[in-house]
């Protein structure tokens, strides 16, 4: 098969790279990444452009199929297409060439410190306290890698005791591994990863902090968390 025939029928990268290599549309979905729909104009705010330029890079990101959009009455809001293109999203952050941070005001340091200390990847639990609740499932037994990433059946029964449902009958992988872009290790991710995040909010473990995806593990979390995981507070703690 010469070149240009596989240009012709193998897979179109270059149409998502073009997609993705323009800051702005880039900018777009890696506010996304905190797994919420969002409206044209929060976004336009967000990255610092005109709302109708914002408009115009949405509905190609929606064309191109990296967005799903919904609409309630009058209202539009966007959200990434589903968990595929939000690991797609954070791979490429992983790959990006490491740069000093730009000198700016104390409360942008303290977003990116909370960001790398712990944030929703999508719809998964990202960042040092992603990681450090992986790890600790491995040295538990709840998850392991003896045939391949698994949950163990001591995984099952643990989250069970712990009141977290996990949705079956999906094409969702169960469990995966997700590298993070800031601690350069795996989290967790997949059916698993999503679903606990989603019972430690609900169960008033972490709360988001502000608009962002950077999110907080609450006194209640902390006891819950040294409890059944052993984390200690220096993990835990942002400070």
């Amino acid at each position: 098969m010469d070149r240009r025939h596989a240009q012709l029928t193998g897979p179109d990268l270059a149409s998502v790279a073009r997609l993705l290599a323009d800051g702005t549309r880039a900018g777009f979905c890696l506010a996304l990444l905190d797994g919420r729909a969002w409206t044209a104009t929060e976004l336009a705010r967000h990255v610092g452009v005109a709302p109708s330029t914002a408009t115009e890079h949405l509905n190609a990101l929606v064309r191109g199929s990296l967005l799903a959009e919904e609409r309630q009455g009058r209202h539009r809001y966007v959200r990434l297409a589903g968990p595929h293109v939000a690991e797609l999203i954070e791979s490429l952050a992983e790959m990006t060439p490491g740069r000093m941070p730009e000198p700016g005001p104390l409360s942008a340091a303290g977003r990116r410190k909370a960001l790398a200390h712990a944030r929703t990847c999508y719809d998964h639990l990202a960042g040092t306290v992603g990681v450090a609740v992986t790890d600790a499932m491995f040295e538990r037994g709840l998850l392991d890698m003896e045939h391949g990433l698994r949950l163990t059946s001591a995984g099952a029964t643990w989250l069970g005791e712990l009141g977290v449902t996990v949705p079956t009958g999906t094409r969702r992988p169960s469990v995966r591994s997700c590298l993070d872009w800031t601690e350069r290790r795996p989290h967790l991710a997949g059916a698993v990863g999503a679903a606990l995040c989603q019972h430690a909010f609900d169960a008033g473990w972490i709360t988001r902090i502000g608009t962002t995806r950077a999110v907080a593990v609450t006194a209640l979390g902390r006891q819950v968390l040294r409890r059944h995981l052993d984390l200690s507070d220096a993990v835990l703690s942002l400070e």
